[in-house]
């Protein structure tokens, strides 16, 4: 190739033979391409070897430096991608990805670029001088050199033999399957060490699902990261199966039935470092309109904090909740959305009590974590083992504690305050959005307010948000008025420093790393036991738990603020005034 831009350039005159051989020397010693050489020895000028290189490759050319690059664009390849094959996005049309690249015959670059991209590429050239300044200059802004998953994934479609995608080592080993041509095509090596470098990936960046999701045109996988999805990746539209095939082998799933849910798990094990460690991924795969939708939800235990300490309790808060559940009966109830942390809460709870003298059973859909000691039962409704089955037989098992993983209906709620009234301390919870409308919740399923008064001893309402990265924290005076605005007191606001992070590759430039609790404690006191029997509103039971002392998840996620541990932006999205 070098020959041949050699002789193109003597052919028309813009070189000497004598310029030729100096630069094929300066070439040898430097390295890189011929066109660099001549333009770093002032024989020609970019425009000129851009103008031959275009008629050498017949495809068009570009100026790189007479562009400003979309940055949305230059994130579809990762950096390391970009530098290992001298290429950079220009535009996106559609399905169809301009590429400008120093060496556009290239097929091993394109093929790994439309496979990471799921775009057809469409090749110009440029001189390899404003492919690296190009490089250099996108890819140093923030969001857009992000590391770790995108990286991790990209390695894995570039250099596919490597030895990050097979340190994940998949502990059960797969049934026969019927359909075999879908088996074969998802043991294809390629797609293997995509599926293991994504669930590699996923471990590294204390990601908390995996989201693989199948659309008309385009398949897309997403990380749930500190509670926000991200995009990772839109793998080609065809490898669909093959995907979703090789994860349904994996969880041991019926990868010939598409039409009904399923649900499975993985457990893998992976060199951290050094050190071996098993993670299970709880797998629930959905049927939609253009495919299988799959999620897996990462069950790691080194993340599950047993210390109620670390959790984000204030120290009031957390006395109150200690208290609840050192009484030797009684119901606790820990009650919030979704992935707001109630099950870490209850783990942590009965990880407290867990002693020799005390008989620990609970009833969980699915058991997430494997504690020692602590008998534990996977409830399957399908064939017939329920909350409230598991229930009734708990009580004659002799327990000290019962923890029920969720009051869904009338009979779970009315066998679980029985069991708190004749001597048993019930954990749970319930899907209500503040801690004095789980009371009437209790009530309008149907338990009489004389029960509920009596048996429930506290309620603990909570919520997560994302912390402040530790390693680009900054002050954010432009805080104060939204912190005021959110319901801070303006005389604690002028002497608070706000904090929020100004985003950096450790953090993936969010800006945020890791999540901290609100908790909204409400102590069921003589006062508010009256107002339940006297069948009080959601308000009265409010303004009684303020006056008891309550702190609400909006104040709550407020002190954060002035902890300097999160931001307004994060307690607003999270919390109501």
């Amino acid at each position: 190739m070098a020959v041949r831009l050699g002789e193109l350039l003597l052919r028309e005159n813009r070189i000497s033979a004598p310029q030729l051989q100096e630069a094929l020397t300066y070439q040898r010693t430097k390295g890189g391409r011929l066109g660099s050489a001549l333009v770093s020895l002032g024989f020609v000028g970019d425009e000129d070897i851009t103008a031959i290189l275009a008629r050498q490759y017949g495809v068009p050319a570009i100026t790189l430096g007479q562009f400003e690059l979309d940055p949305a664009v230059v994130r579809l390849i990762p950096a390391d991608t970009a530098t290992k094959y001298q290429v950079i996005p220009v535009a996106r049309n559609g399905t169809t990805l301009t590429l400008a690249m120093t060496d556009p015959t290239n097929v091993f670059a394109m093929d790994d670029i439309k496979f990471l991209s799921g775009l057809h590429v469409e090749p110009v050239v440029a001189t390899e001088a404003a492919v690296r300044d190009a490089i250099a200059k996108y890819y140093a802004r923030p969001g857009v050199n992000g590391k770790g998953a995108s990286d991790l994934v990209s390695k894995a479609l570039e250099d596919l033999p490597a030895a990050s995608a097979e340190e994940l080592q998949v502990l059960a080993d797969a049934e026969e399957i019927d359909a075999a041509a879908l088996e074969r095509e998802s043991g294809d090596a390629p797609i293997v060490r995509l599926v293991n470098a994504l669930m590699l990936s996923a471990i590294q960046r204390g990601a908390s699902d995996i989201h693989v999701e199948p659309y008309e045109r385009e398949m897309r996988i997403r990380f749930r990261i500190d509670g926000v999805l991200q995009v990772i990746m839109a793998p080609p539209l065809k490898h669909r199966d093959a995907i979703i095939s090789r994860i349904k082998i994996m969880a041991r799933l019926d990868i010939a039935e598409k039409r009904m849910p399923q649900d499975g798990r993985i457990k893998s094990r992976f060199n951290d470092h050094g050190q071996l460690r098993e993670i299970d991924f709880r797998v629930s795969v959905l049927p939609t309109l253009f495919g299988e939708k799959i999620v897996l939800r990462l069950l790691d235990r080194d993340n599950l904090r047993l210390d109620m300490t670390k959790l984000g309790f204030d120290a009031p808060a957390l006395a109150k909740f200690e208290a609840a559940i050192r009484r030797p009966w009684g119901m606790v109830l820990v009650t919030g959305p979704t992935g707001s942390g109630k099950t870490n809460t209850l783990y942590s709870s009965i990880s407290r009590l867990n002693q020799p003298g005390v008989n620990i059973i609970t009833a969980e859909d699915p058991v997430e974590f494997n504690l020692p000691g602590i008998n534990q039962v996977h409830v399957r409704e399908q064939i017939g083992l329920t909350f409230a089955a598991a229930l009734r037989s708990f009580l004659r098992q002799d327990p000290n504690v019962i923890l029920v993983g969720e009051i869904r209906d009338v009979e779970t709620a009315a066998i679980a305050v029985k069991a708190a009234l004749t001597g048993h301390l019930v954990l749970s919870t319930l899907h209500t959005n503040d801690a004095p409308t789980t009371v009437n919740r209790l009530v309008n399923m149907g338990i009489e307010p004389f029960l509920v008064a009596n048996s429930v001893n506290l309620v603990c309402a909570q919520r997560l948000v994302r912390r402040i990265c530790e390693s680009c924290r900054e002050p954010q005076p432009s805080a104060r008025d939204a912190a005021i605005a959110a319901g801070l007191d303006p005389a604690v606001a002028v002497t608070t420093r706000f904090m929020h992070g100004r985003g950096c590759e450790r953090c993936g430039h969010t800006g945020y790393r890791g999540r901290v609790g609100l908790f909204e404690v409400m102590e069921m006191t003589d006062a508010m036991r009256q107002l339940v029997l006297d069948n009080g509103s959601a308000m009265d039971l409010r303004r009684q738990a303020l006056a008891d002392g309550m702190v609400t998840l909006r104040q709550n996620g407020l002190q954060k603020v002035c902890e300097g541990m999160t931001t307004v932006d994060e307690v607003v999205r999270e919390t109501v005034h």
